[in-house]
Formats: structure tokens, C-alpha cells, sequence
């Protein structure tokens, strides 16, 4: 693909991640007022019914049969175990802490393409890994108030984990599927496992005030339905490796906004492990590949 041609995709994926680096300060200020689950509840019946306007109007085809369990999984992976993680999470770590945790995900992502997409590491990629999993504990400690691991670090791990399981599994639908035709269906699926936690978000709703449920409202529009519409269609089109390394750019946007947004500033151990972890990261995805690989590949269409 030439740069002119890429250069929609690209704007895509940094308008995408602005949108994500905001999620992490949104979501502090909602659980001011939600509890967790209601909070990731709330925010995807936003985004499925934002969506679901879309697919009415534009007579969105349904997925083959084929392809609804991979589906499932995916919703499950991508938006039910994320969501909840990381909103748990937060209750105890800083929204700039989290989104240095979730920079992560590009390890898990190499190491996930590794055993089920066969692409191989070299040894930068595995120091790498290593880095990214020191620095990860360094910030765990950091959120703990000390030299004590914080419960709600590994959540937020979790999430990344997660995450990764999806980016690495949609691939092979992007074959098949539009970008927003995929993100929609793995949206409503995901809402659809979210559906236990129904009970009592009526009261949560009555009681919160206007600024949480407008942040929740938010989230569900904005970081939820349209980003994930815009970074699908975004994978689908540009080298995967290539958009992987926009997400370095998320910690410092989310730290910046929580700051602004929250008044939130996360501790100097917890910094300092986001950024062993982040440059651990950086050492997969640019020096990580074999030379073979370090010219692929695409997510999906050209």
C-alpha cells in the first residue's frame, strides 16, 4: 500500500487512540458513581445501541454461521473480560498506571502470534517480553503504596492479556468481514455475557449524577462504538506491527488527560515500571521480529 493510501488508515488509528487514552480518565470519573460492572454494563448497551442504529439503517448483513462462536469468544475476550478487568482495576489504580499496563498488550500479542500464528522471536524479542514483565511488577508495586503487589495492577493485566487473545483471533475474520461489521458483532456479544449484572443499574442510574453518567455516556460512544469501528478498519488495512506501535502513544495522552480530567498523577515507582515495560514492548515489535518477518504483514485487506 502506498503512504498516500495509508495515510486515511493512519489518521484513523491516531484518532483511535486518542479516543482510548481518554477511556482510562472516563472511567475514573464514572466509578465515582457506578459500580464497575454497571459502569462496562451501561457503557456497551450505549455502544450496541449507537450501533445498532447503523446496522438498521444501513441493513447491515449478519454474520455466517459458521463464525458465531469464534464471535462469542471474541465479544467475550474482547469487550466482556476486558471491560469488567480493567474498570475493577481502577478502583485502586491511577488511569495513567492503567493505560501504562495495558501498553503491555503488544507483548502478549507476539507471544500469542507465536504459538498460534507462528511467528517466531528472535533473543531481542524475548528480552524484550522480559522487560515488559520487570516493568510490570515495578509498577504492580507502585500502585500497591509500596513494596506490595496491588491486586488491582493484575487485573488490569488481565485486560491486557485479554485484549490481546482478540486482536490476534478477529484476524482471520477480517478476511471475511467489514471493519464495522465485525466490531458490531463482537460488541453486541460482548454486551449480551455482561447481561447478569442487569440487577440494580435502574437505582445505580437514578442516583448518579449528570457528570458520571455523562462519562459513562461517553465511553459508550466515543472510546467504545466508534473507536473500536475505527481501529478494526484501520487493522484491516495497514501492517499489523506497523499499527501495534501507536499504541505506545496511549500512556502519555491518558496521563495527561487524567491529569487535566482527574487531577491524577501516578507514583514515580509506578512511572518508572510503565516505562521499563513500554520500552520492553518496543524492543518486541522493532527489534523482536526474525529477519524473514520484519517486512509482513498485513491484518487482513489491501
Amino acid at each position: 500500500m502506498k503512504r498516500t493510501a495509508e495515510s486515511p488508515y493512519l489518521l484513523l488509528a491516531m484518532i483511535t487512540i486518542l479516543m482510548w487514552s481518554s477511556a482510562f480518565a472516563g472511567i475514573g470519573a464514572a466509578l465515582s458513581a457506578y459500580p464497575p460492572a454497571h459502569l462496562a454494563l451501561f457503557r456497551f448497551l450505549v455502544a450496541s445501541i449507537v450501533l445498532g442504529v447503523y446496522a438498521s439503517l444501513t441493513r447491515m448483513r449478519m454474520p455466517e454461521r459458521r463464525d458465531v462462536p469464534l464471535i462469542l469468544l471474541l465479544g467475550f475476550l474482547g469487550i466482556t473480560v476486558y471491560h469488567l478487568a480493567l474498570s475493577y482495576g481502577q478502583l485502586t489504580v491511577a488511569a495513567g498506571s492503567a493505560s501504562l499496563l495495558i501498553s503491555s498488550s503488544p507483548v502478549f500479542i507476539a507471544l500469542l502470534a507465536r504459538f498460534f500464528l507462528q511467528e517466531n522471536l528472535n533473543h531481542w524479542g524475548w528480552l524484550g517480553i522480559g522487560l515488559s514483565f520487570f516493568g510490570v511488577m515495578l509498577l504492580s508495586l507502585g500502585e500497591g503504596g509500596g513494596f506490595r503487589l496491588e491486586t488491582g495492577a493484575f487485573l488490569v493485566l488481565l485486560a491486557a492479556v485479554s485484549t490481546s487473545l482478540y486482536f490476534v483471533f478477529q484476524k482471520p475474520l477480517l478476511k471475511r468481514y467489514r471493519g464495522i461489521e465485525l466490531t458490531t458483532y463482537v460488541i453486541w456479544s460482548g454486551t449480551f455475557f455482561m447481561f447478569p449484572f442487569l440487577g440494580g443499574i435502574s437505582e445505580t442510574l437514578r442516583n448518579a449524577p449528570f457528570s458520571a453518567t455523562a462519562a459513562v455516556v461517553y465511553l459508550g460512544v466515543f472510546p467504545a462504538a466508534l473507536a473500536y469501528v475505527a481501529w478494526t478498519h484501520a487493522f484491516a488495512y495497514l501492517p499489523a506491527s506497523r499499527l501495534a506501535s501507536f499504541l505506545y502513544l496511549s500512556p502519555v495522552l491518558a496521563i495527561l488527560i487524567a491529569w487535566v480530567w482527574l487531577g491524577e498523577i501516578p507514583t514515580y515507582l509506578s512511572l518508572l515500571g510503565g516505562a521499563v515495560a513500554l520500552v520492553g514492548a518496543i524492543v518486541v515489535n522493532i527489534l523482536g521480529r526474525l529477519p524473514e518477518e520484519k517486512g509482513e504483514k498485513n491484518g487482513g485487506k489491501k
